[in-house]
C-alpha cells in the first residue's frame, strides 16, 4: 500500500494526475494560497462552474473539471479553520480528506494529489494535520482500489519534512 503513496515538494497546479485537490473555502470561489493558485491556473471557467455549485460545507468536497490545469478534474475540499482544537476541527479535517477519497472511488479516479489542507491561513497545526491526512488515506487505501496513487504535494519545506518523517516511521 505504501507504493501507492508519494510525497513531493512542488506546485500542485503543475501535477499531472486524474484530479488535484483544492484546499477550498466554503464559497468555492477562490481565495488565497492553494485555492487562489488553482483558480488562476485553471481559468475563469473553473470560477463559473464553482459558482453553480453554490458552495460546500466544511468537511465535504465537490468535483469540477480542471479546465486549463494539467489534471482533468479538481476536487474542492473544505477543511476547517483551527480554533484551538475545541470545535471538532480534527473530525472535520478527516471528513474533508475522506470526502475526496469517496469522490475518487465514485468516479474511478486512478490518481490524486493533495495539498496540505487547512495548514495555511486556516492555521491547523502542520504535524496534526499531516497525521490526520496520512492515517485517513492509509485507512482508505487498505480497503479500496481507487485511487491507485495518492501524491501529497507540499509547497513548503516544513510540511514536506513532516510528511517524509511520518511515512518513513510507518
Amino acid at each position: 500500500m505504501f507504493d501507492r503513496i508519494e510525497i513531493i515538494r512542488g506546485d500542485i497546479t503543475q501535477i499531472k494526475v486524474d484530479a488535484i485537490v483544492n484546499a477550498a473555502n466554503t464559497s468555492l470561489l477562490g481565495g488565497g494560497g492553494v485555492d487562489g493558485a488553482i483558480h488562476r491556473v485553471a481559468g475563469k471557467e473553473l470560477y463559473e462552474e464553482c459558482k453553480g455549485l453554490k458552495g460546500c460545507p466544511t468537511g465535504s468536497a465537490r468535483l469540477t473539471k480542471g479546465y486549463l490545469l494539467p489534471a482533468p478534474f479538481v476536487i474542492h475540499a473544505v477543511g476547517p479553520v483551527w480554533r484551538g482544537g475545541t470545535s471538532n476541527e480534527k473530525a472535520l479535517l478527516a471528513s474533508a480528506y475522506q470526502s475526496v477519497l469517496n469522490i475518487a472511488v465514485e468516479h474511478k479516479l486512478a490518481s490524486l494529489s493533495f495539498p496540505n489542507i487547512s495548514t495555511g491561513v486556516y492555521g491547523f497545526p502542520k504535524q496534526e494535520a499531516a497525521g490526520i491526512a496520512v492515517i485517513t488515506v492509509i485507512n482508505h487505501l487498505d480497503n479500496h482500489q481507487w485511487p491507485q496513487k495518492v501524491v501529497f504535494v507540499c509547497y513548503d519545506e516544513a510540511n514536506y519534512l513532516i510528511y517524509q518523517e511520518m511515512l518513513s516511521g510507518l
